[in-house]
């Protein structure tokens, strides 16, 4: 792990304690009412939407991931977040090999699609070797195959006035669907990829299957699992609590986790 991603961790960290502690204030509700004002909401997004720009002003757009050799590969590919999601929805899916699984391709497109895995997989595959970085602080080397998320988007006609990606997935944490968010530059880089299958073997459950995102230039959390859906939006406004991920909603996580 590059020792970059430390400073990262502890301010994670920290404003993560500070969010809990803030939850025990009685002042929360007021906070609360003023953050649904419009006007108020109008101009917190615009500084979201400042900081999002900032933070991708700094990194070069074309930029590739590191890709390894398969003798680099992790012996065993660690599994974070959710490893099996709950409900008799997915449970039916998975006994029955995701056969029937969709993904639901909407919001600003010409021709919304809904793609099985096999539709998927009949697409043209890339497969890369790339790190995968943790916020919680491990590594490990995989080799990923999937369909580039370009391609997904491409035969759904982007209009113009999408900016955003949005990630639908069937996993719940709490109270809420797992969901997070990529910017244009990120969901068309050639490295960004839906993939299907983990080292030469079908995408484990605890890694996501049927489908994750693969977007190599941003920490794992950023790697949306058990993906259901994918919508182009103009705004993450109204997505969650307008910051573009769940974790970026609840913890204060950095949208752009780049390494």
């Amino acid at each position: 792990m590059s020792d970059i991603l430390l400073p990262r961790r502890q301010m994670i960290g920290r404003a993560g304690g500070f969010v809990a502690a803030a939850g025990a204030l009685p002042l929360l509700s007021g906070c609360d009412a003023i953050n649904d004002a419009p006007a108020v909401r109008k101009i917190l997004s615009m500084g979201e939407e400042m900081n999002r720009a900032s933070q991708r002003a700094l990194m070069d757009r074309d930029a590739l991931a590191r890709e390894f050799s398969r003798a680099d590969l992790s012996p065993t590919f660690r599994s974070n977040g959710t490893k099996l999601p709950s409900g008799d929805s997915y449970a039916a899916h998975a006994a029955g090999g995701f056969a029937d699984w969709r993904v639901k391709v909407t919001g600003l497109v010409a021709r919304p699609l809904s793609l099985s895995m096999a539709d998927i997989r009949a697409m043209p595959q890339r497969t890369q070797i790339t790190r995968h970085d943790c916020v919680e602080g491990w590594s490990a080397i995989g080799q990923w195959t999937g369909v580039q998320l370009g391609r997904i988007l491409a035969a759904a006609g982007l209009r113009d006035s999408a900016r955003y990606i949005v990630f639908r997935c069937a996993d719940r944490i709490g109270d809420a669907l797992y969901y997070e968010s990529c910017d244009l530059i990120d969901a068309l880089h050639p490295q960004t990829i839906m993939a299907w299958a983990l080292n030469d073997a079908v995408l484990p459950i605890a890694n996501g299957a049927p489908l994750r995102l693969r977007i190599e230039r941003q920490l794992g959390y950023k790697h949306a699992k058990y993906v259901q859906g994918i919508e182009a939006v103009s705004s993450l406004d109204a997505i969650g609590a307008g910051k573009g991920g769940y974790w970026e909603d609840r913890i204060d996580y950095e949208w752009y986790a780049g390494i």
